[in-house]
């Protein structure tokens, strides 16, 4: 089965993301004016402006098409901020699946795309601290996308 969309691609590959709910409107997306390659660098270098690592980037693409489906450039990017992992992760073990962030990242022509879970929808809780948690990241991640829709 073949599929000339890349959103059919990036729905299926989101999907496979641990715990990520099946809602469109809980999604945030970006579309960068620039190449693959460019936008690649760029989000490396505005997840350092906001104080976060890259843990690793793995690659969708491959996969995909070895299965069929027509895909360009596809990967997942995983980040976060260490200390705050590894604190959440002791404190919080419920919170391990989410861990660490993750925004996918494809080619659309000339043009990138971003995609990530709103954090708020990821994990609801009661817990004032984790409310506090989750639109910190929520917010962390709307001005990396910010970022990454300018040229």
């Amino acid at each position: 089965m073949k599929y000339k969309s890349f959103w059919h691609a990036v729905i299926l590959g989101l999907l496979l993301i641990p715990g990520l709910p099946a809602i469109a409107e809980d999604l945030l997306m970006a579309r960068a004016p620039m190449t693959f390659p460019e936008a690649m660098l760029k989000l490396q270098n505005t997840l350092r402006k906001y104080n976060h690592t890259l843990s690793r980037v793995q690659r969708v693409d491959i996969g995909l098409t070895s299965k069929g489906y027509e895909t360009d450039k596809y990967r997942i990017v995983f980040y976060g901020q260490a200390d705050e992992i590894r604190q959440l992760a002791d404190e919080y073990p419920q919170l391990i699946p989410y861990l660490p962030h993750k925004i996918a990242i494809f080619a659309e022509e000339e043009e990138t795309m971003l995609v990530a879970v709103n954090p708020e929808m990821l994990f609801v809780t009661d817990d004032p601290k984790l409310q506090a948690i989750m639109k910190k990241w929520h917010k962390d991640l709307q001005l990396i996308l910010k970022d990454m829709r300018e040229e």
